[in-house]
């Protein structure tokens, strides 16, 4: 199944109508602005006279438990404060760009609810002061871009659209999309993450404050504004409250993007879209996330239970890998691949992420030394946490989470016996030329 026609599951509460998000498209199949107000009913923005409007709003986002859904899951009301306070008219950025190759969730949005998406902005935006916002989706992602623009048109035609929105197109690549690279670029520099001790300082452009935003956190908000902060915590844990949008890919019959509420055990999202063989692990949370082993696969997804375990909600993805297939060659095409991605602005990233990838080729080829683990294991020490941004120690992260998980295969790599499947054609997406680092197939 395709990302421009998401999956939906309905989690572990039957009885509270699901999925949100993708709602208008799963009882509708239209993303019209028609078929948005129809499902949805108009935005509820504020009359002139209302002056607190805007502390309702972030309030009730706050009461709500909102979290942001583009990886770091930081409380949304809090950025929202860091924006408001000292600061006049900020801009506003709709973080669209989906650098992660194993995510579809974005396309999936923009395809299926743009017009949720907008309203979230044009709330947040009058809330927090701003008096523009801009879109921003991937210069490589030409379908979410038309579909940005075609809403954007249909609501400039009906007298939508104040704050007034734009869509730009930064560079494609895994980490132009992190927020603070975004900002870089939008100032006119290159899009390379700046080091921050704290998101709770604000990123500026020329002392003006920038909020940026996933779009699925905007789209959240829209709904949070319609029917209140209960609303929203009537599913999901009282830690993790609501729904998420997770990719699944991999060893599933039916892959795509599904809604599923926080708390639904990571198997059940994995069998609604039908496991189709048994699995040796499961990539959670994207390129800087971690393995699961399959007896962990009664972890509920979310993240408190996933802590426990070592791992993380992140981008929302959940990528099946069948035992026919090598965790090991896997991780290091991803390796490579993130090796490739890096800003080249620290050394942990130019010379420590090719390192650990070289590393992890050989240890998937069986071209192995006596020293080839223990070196590897050396070098992931080496690159933690010394880069500028949190690029390398994600690659730090995948890699430890794969030598634990496949750790028989690691000893038998090592042995230069490796797995059968190490030479199979990959289940995880990757460039080409990271793929053929590994292995040989056509």
């Amino acid at each position: 199944m395709t990302a421009t026609e998401p999956r939906t599951t309905t989690g572990t509460r039957p009885t509270v109508p699901s999925p949100r998000v993708l709602g208008a498209w799963h009882r509708t199949g239209r993303s019209d602005l028609n078929g948005h107000v129809a499902t949805h009913g108009p935005t509820p923005l504020p009359r002139r006279s209302d002056g607190t409007w805007a502390d309702r709003l972030v309030e009730d986002v706050r009461a709500a438990g909102l979290t942001g859904r583009g990886g770091a899951g930081f409380p949304t009301a809090r950025k929202f404060d860091s924006v408001r306070s000292g600061h006049r008219h900020p801009l506003l950025a709709v973080n669209a760009m989906e650098g992660e190759p194993a995510s579809q969730k974005d396309r999936a949005l923009l395809s299926g609810a743009p017009h949720l998406v907008l309203d979230g902005a044009e709330l947040v935006a009058r809330a927090i002061g701003a008096r523009e916002i801009v879109v921003c989706v991937a210069d490589d992602r030409d379908d979410s871009a038309e579909w940005v623009r075609a809403a954007l048109a249909e609501r400039a035609g009906a007298g939508f659209g104040q704050p007034q929105a734009r869509l730009a197109r930064p560079p494609g690549g895994y980490v132009s999309g992190e927020e603070s690279a975004l900002v870089a670029w939008l100032a006119g520099g290159p899009a390379h993450p700046r080091f921050r001790a704290t998101k709770g300082t604000p990123l500026t452009i020329k002392r003006r404050a920038v909020l940026v935003q996933s779009a699925e956190t905007l789209a959240h908000v829209a709904l949070i504004a319609r029917h209140g902060p209960e609303w929203f915590r009537s599913v999901g844990l009282p830690d993790a409250p609501g729904t998420c949008l997770v990719t699944l890919s991999g060893a599933v019959a039916g892959p795509g993007v599904c809604e599923v509420e926080f708390g639904t055990p990571v198997g059940a999202i994995l069998e609604q879209a039908g496991v189709n063989a048994p699995l040796g692990g499961v990539l959670v949370g994207g390129y800087g996330g971690t393995w699961l082993r399959p007896g962990l696969l009664d972890t509920p997804f979310a993240p408190g239970p996933l802590a426990v375990v070592g791992s993380a909600v992140g981008a929302g993805v959940l990528a099946a890998v069948p035992t026919s297939s090598c965790g090991i060659a896997e991780t290091a095409r991803v390796a490579t691949y993130m090796a490739n991605e890096s800003a080249g602005q620290c050394g942990p990233c130019v010379f420590g992420l090719h390192a650990v990838a070289q590393d992890l080729v050989q240890l998937a080829r069986g071209e192995t030394d006596r020293q080839t683990v223990t070196r590897l294991r050396q070098r992931l020490g080496a690159v933690e946490g010394r880069g500028a941004c949190g690029h390398p120690d994600g690659v730090v992260r995948l890699v430890r989470s794969a030598l634990e998980v496949f750790a028989g295969d690691v000893a038998e790599h090592a042995r230069h016996r490796p797995c059968p499947g190490w030479n199979r054609r990959p289940i995880l997406p990757v460039p080409p030329s990271a793929a053929v680092a590994v292995g040989r197939w056509r």
